[in-house]
């Protein structure tokens, strides 16, 4: 009974993941949006489990099988084309040590993604100044800080050249400390030279 209840939760699991992971590539939403709206359409009205729910390692192998199955022209490209625009960006904010992160670094980015940088910053109006002396003009939002309970965390987000980029300042002293998010995996980051070699590596596939 217990492992015919275990595959019974993966089956729904994983269809949930590829569910959500259609929503993801197709729409661009975002993670947890894409759980619950696949969450319901799988099992409508009834009650969500949490174990049910995919979590973010295998929602993110979904959203590379559904990209190599029917993006695997279009979205390579588009991938290249965001990397290069956020070296662009991150080379502008060079005195800030950028760092890339999100769809754009793991390689699942799609059409609808944006550009996602993190910061580490003394504080965050330094970086605000430098945008309005840039005469780039920005939005400010706030949100939780993914592992503690600090501060709300200030996120700045602007176009450039068409492209969503988002730059989500931390305290300085995060670096250090900052290694997981709230999912319990690791934070992939990629500075100007990693991302620099990365770049240079597509180019020599």
């Amino acid at each position: 009974m217990a492992s015919q209840f275990s595959s019974d939760t993966e089956l729904l699991r994983a269809e949930i993941a590829a569910a959500a992971a259609r929503f993801i590539a197709e729409d661009g939403l975002d993670y947890n949006t894409a759980k619950r709206k696949a969450a319901k359409q799988v099992l409508g009205n009834n009650k969500v489990r949490g174990d049910i729910l995919p979590d973010n390692a295998q929602l993110e192998e979904e959203v590379r099988t559904y990209n190599a199955l029917f993006f695997a022209d279009s979205q390579p490209i588009r991938l290249l084309h965001l990397r290069k625009l956020a070296l662009s960006v991150m080379q502008e904010l060079a005195e800030y040590k950028p760092y890339l992160t999100g769809a754009v670094l793991n390689g699942t980015a799609g059409e609808h993604s944006d550009i996602h940088l993190h910061l580490f910053v003394d504080s965050p109006k330094d970086v605000e100044i430098f945008l309005l002396n840039k005469g780039m003009p920005f939005e400010v939002s706030e949100s939780a800080h993914p592992v503690s309970r600090k501060d709300p965390i200030e996120t700045l987000s602007f176009m450039w050249r068409r492209e969503g980029v988002h730059l989500t300042l931390f305290p300085a002293d995060d670096m250090r400390h900052l290694k997981t998010g709230r999912d319990g995996r690791p934070i992939e980051r990629a500075d100007i030279p990693a991302l620099s070699a990365l770049l240079n590596e597509s180019e020599e596939e």
